[in-house]
């Protein structure tokens, strides 16, 4: 049996931690674990299975006879990392939005378009984590009863926006509940102008803001959507459109869907059917005994949740649900660590004659 050498890109960071020990508990053969950062985590050490990995600097040099490269140091440094590290003859999962939009990268949902890693060219993009719990509910629906339109509003946790802003959102609420006033550094969006507190507030901007109103993390789920789901970032026969909203909430994101279905005789009862047997669902619906999916229960699990599944009354073939994942895991880590125990299972880890160099 093969074995591979796995090496972690932003080893230290809060995805990082996760893309640790989810390809501790993955069926991947490790060989031998390389954790990467910058240079001032250099040298410090981590454990992967009880053993302490001494912490690497990053450098295209460290990616020499590296066979598998899980990437969650942020977008600028897998711009500048990652075609060396295929170059060197590594195949790397991305956890950043660096390559997502690029035709070339195939951006891939294991439960939904896996078929898509057969196309790579040393680079698979990880979709944003609002999108993909999204795609882990809605495909199976798609796949039974076609889909014409989704609307969707988010509530999308702290934590999403990296460790630093999470603690500012706890040191922030410490301030609130002392009679302080709360000063926002960081969010809505570190690199903007303004900046608010999220404790107890709900801030309906998550990225920069495009020219037509949209923020950019609408903009991700509307193309994303029609990417994985159509194979066309621009496809016009699904209709996207999204309202994303930080809330003041550690892990866990959450998601009204509203989506109209091509078959307008399809009942709540039939949704229900198809989702108890999707891979990677698990429905939590029972309304008469107050029984959702909730941030605090998902955290930690791979699954995505869902609940609160109704019809639009006034609409046939239309329907609202809620879904809630752990966006660090199934939104991040756990998507990744799937992608790369696909490619390992379908014999993909080796870098075609036509790599991806950016």
């Amino acid at each position: 049996m093969r074995e591979y050498t796995v090496a972690i890109l932003g080893a230290t960071g809060a995805v990082g931690s996760r893309l640790i020990e989810q390809l501790e508990q993955s069926t991947i053969p490790v060989k031998k674990v390389k954790l990467l950062a910058s240079k001032r985590s250099a040298g410090k050490q981590l454990n992967f299975k009880g053993q302490a990995i001494t912490i690497e600097e990053a450098t295209p040099e460290v990616f020499e006879s590296v066979d598998l490269v899980l990437a969650s140091a942020g977008g600028a440094v897998s711009k500048r990392l990652l075609p060396e590290a295929v170059k060197r003859g590594a195949v790397c999962v991305d956890n950043t939005s660096a390559f997502r939009m690029e035709p070339e990268v195939p951006l891939v949902v294991p439960e939904v378009n896996e078929q898509a890693l057969f196309e790579h060219r040393g680079i698979v993009a990880n979709p944003n984590c609002s999108t993909i719990q999204m795609m882990v509910a809605l495909e199976p629906i798609r796949q039974k009863f076609g889909l014409e339109q989704i609307i969707v509003s988010t509530y999308q946790a702290a934590s999403g926006a990296g460790q630093t802003a999470l603690d500012e959102m706890l040191s922030e609420a410490k301030d609130y509940l002392n009679g302080e006033k709360m000063e926002g550094k960081i969010f809505p969006v570190k690199g903007d102008k303004k900046h608010y507190p999220l404790a107890f507030n709900l801030l309906p901007q998550i990225d920069v803001f495009e020219d037509d109103g949209y923020s950019h993390e609408e903009w991700k789920m509307i193309h994303e959507t029609k990417k994985i789901m159509q194979g066309d970032m621009n496809d016009p026969k699904l209709k996207v459109t999204a309202t994303c909203v930080r809330v003041p909430v550690v892990i866990g994101h959450g998601e009204s869907v509203y989506f109209k279905t091509t078959d307008t005789t399809l009942t709540v009862e039939k949704l229900k059917e198809t989702l108890q047997t999707a891979p990677g669902v698990v429905l939590q619906d029972d309304p008469a005994h107050q029984e959702y999916p909730q941030p605090l229960t998902a955290e930690g699990k791979r699954e995505t949740f869902v609940g609160r599944i109704r019809a639009d009354k006034e609409n046939p073939g239309s329907f609202n649900m809620w879904i809630v994942s752990d966006n660090l895991l199934k939104g991040a880590a756990w998507n990744t660590v799937q992608i790369a125990e696909r490619l390992v299972e379908n014999d993909l880890v080796h870098v075609p004659t036509e790599p991806y160099l950016g």
